[in-house]
């Protein structure tokens, strides 16, 4: 008998040929599964009759018997029915859901992986933070939330590109250095003289200290050396965001996220990428001059108001390099293009897409696709932690990471949807209880291989272990929910929602617990025995695949 892992997949392929044998002219009509809302109406269900109906001009239940008579014989299906209007429900075999243990553990590491990307090119921009300072809470929820989505898009199939984007042009690096030059010469922010814009944290002070004891720090293969002279603003400058650039790379490496490219906005003015961009949307019409300066009329792509490309000092503006930037992402062949940023980036987005679209050069519509966080509220004690003494004004990731760990620090932060605003309890992060959701679902992983410990029986025997014992309601349960784990991945890459894994495993997670506490495993019936074991080794595989894809850690004792 054949193991199905990816039923709603199944039954899409099933009814897709039926509808070759029905309706060969409609054979491009999408078709939706769904899970009913209800268990007596089947384990899933499908409107295709429905949508029918008008196109064929016939009523919805004729069109529903013909596409049940048309489906071709699966194992999976126990049987079919009508509901309604015209719904055809679909009842899945008893035998089918058990195999899935099988098929689970055949699948290991891979089980829950989909093909909707089909090796399309995805390039997922995240973090992106000035190399002005550590990484603050917020760049944390972002590098969680962008990574987690690029191991999502790669489980549903995507080529994945990760990337970070340095803004290291602008006031915010001339600020920066005027601030590392100040503390060269000894003057702190104490001092009345220090520029309201300057930066105060003492990691100012580090910086300066390397730059003057002529250190050397490394960024894209350079190595650049502080040359101690207190004047030499070009220097300061150089040094100070290659020494802060390595600074955030290791939080991001603390933090197990890594960046196949960096990208810096200085290179697209060296390069000549800038001017040459535009270039083109001068040509291209869009453009035209007042008040002594450039505009891009973006009302022509649905903007409120026209944009400011260059202003009247000579200067662009900090969308035109975005567009720059944009345009080289297009030319590099991904066909999806995702910014995971802040949601004050949120008035850039129209722009930016507007004058993607006046450069005329193929680029889609609503590209790129954006995912923007909310505000991270940190709490410890039950009051709000609102500075760091190496930051100064901010709580950097670091000090969460220090202060909880990787694992928890990356779970709190992706578990929520990024449009809802975050509050990060450091005392529930850091405790071993079962409100402390992290915490809840590795134990449920730990207790699994405790349990398989104690048997101390060859596990690979498990694959082939007789699973029609699995048939109580609890096993019921856990059998559905493990099954829907690739509905589940496919899900959150369509939406761009990793947070969905986090629900998922912590609903796993309860429905184990529950399991667990109801029932025993080491039972004399050898059958029922390795059944029950079958179902938590398959178990265990899928909570250990969820919390890879949030880049937590699954321990097998705690």
């Amino acid at each position: 008998m054949s193991v199905v892992l990816n039923f709603k997949s199944h039954l899409s392929d099933l009814f897709a040929q039926a509808l070759r044998e029905v309706a060969p002219e409609h054979a491009d009509t999408a078709i939706l599964i769904e899970r009913p809302k209800q268990a007596s109406h089947g384990d899933y269900a499908c409107n295709l009759a429905m949508q029918l109906a008008r196109p064929l001009r016939k009523s919805p239940r004729d069109i529903a018997n013909a596409l049940i008579a048309a489906l071709p014989q699966s194992e999976a299906v126990a049987k079919v029915e009508i509901a309604g209007a015209g719904f055809i429900n679909v009842f899945i075999a008893t035998a089918a859901k058990q195999r899935a243990v099988h098929g689970v553990l055949a699948a290991g590491a891979g089980y829950g992986h989909v093909h909707t990307g089909q090796g399309r090119k995805v390039g997922v921009e995240f973090v992106s933070a000035n190399p002005t300072g550590p990484l603050h809470v917020g760049h944390g929820r972002g590098a969680a939330v962008g990574d987690c989505l690029c191991n999502v898009l790669h489980a549903a199939g995507w080529n994945v590109t990760r990337e970070f984007y340095y803004n290291d042009a602008g006031a915010q690096i001339d600020n920066l250095t005027l601030s590392v030059q100040l503390r060269c010469k000894g003057v702190t922010p104490d001092d009345p003289s220090w520029p309201e814009s300057g930066y105060r944290g003492d990691y100012i002070m580090d910086v300066a200290r390397s730059y003057m004891a002529q250190e050397t720090v490394e960024a894209d293969d350079q190595h650049i050396t502080g040359k101690g002279d207190v004047d030499d603003a070009e220097a300061i400058r150089h040094f100070a965001v290659a020494y802060l650039r390595r600074e955030q790379d290791l939080d991001l490496r603390a933090f197990q996220v890594e960046f196949d490219v960096f990208s810096l906005e200085s290179a697209l003015y060296t390069e000549g990428k800038v001017e040459a961009t535009v270039q083109k949307l001068i040509a291209s019409g869009h453009t035209y001059e007042q008040d002594d300066a450039l505009w891009l009329r973006t009302t022509d792509f649905g903007d409120d108001k026209d944009r400011v490309m260059r202003k009247s000092d000579g200067g662009y503006t900090y969308f035109v390099p975005d567009v720059a930037y944009h345009h080289e992402k297009w030319k590099r062949g991904f066909v999806r293009v995702i910014n995971e940023q802040g949601s004050d980036h949120h008035s850039t987005i129209t722009r930016v897409r507007a004058g993607l679209q006046a450069l005329d050069v193929g680029i889609p519509q609503g590209w790129p696709d954006y995912v923007l966080h909310q505000m991270v509220t940190v709490l410890k004690n039950g009051e709000e932690v609102k500075i760091s003494k190496r930051a100064g004004s901010y709580v950097t990731l670091r000090d969460l990471i220090d202060e909880v760990g990787c694992d928890a620090t990356r779970y709190f932060l992706a578990a929520r949807s990024p449009d809802s605003q975050l509050v990060f309890d450091i005392d529930l992060a850091k405790s071993q209880s079962n409100d402390n959701p992290v915490y809840y679902i590795q134990y449920a992983h730990a207790r699994i291989h405790a349990v398989l410990a104690q048997w101390g029986g060859d596990r690979t025997s498990l694959h082939q272990a007789d699973v029609s014992a699995l048939t109580s309601d609890y096993e019921t349960q856990l059998l559905q929910k493990m099954i829907d784990f690739p509905e589940v991945i496919e899900r959150a890459a369509e939406e761009l929602a990793p947070h969905l894994i986090a629900f998922y495993l912590k609903d796993l997670a309860a429905d184990f617990h529950s399991y667990y506490n109801a029932s025993r495993f080491l039972v004399d019936d050898e059958q029922v025995k390795l059944a029950r074991l079958a179902l938590i080794e398959a178990l265990a595989q899928v909570l250990k695949n969820g919390l890879a894809l949030l880049g937590v850690s699954a321990p097998e004792q705690m």
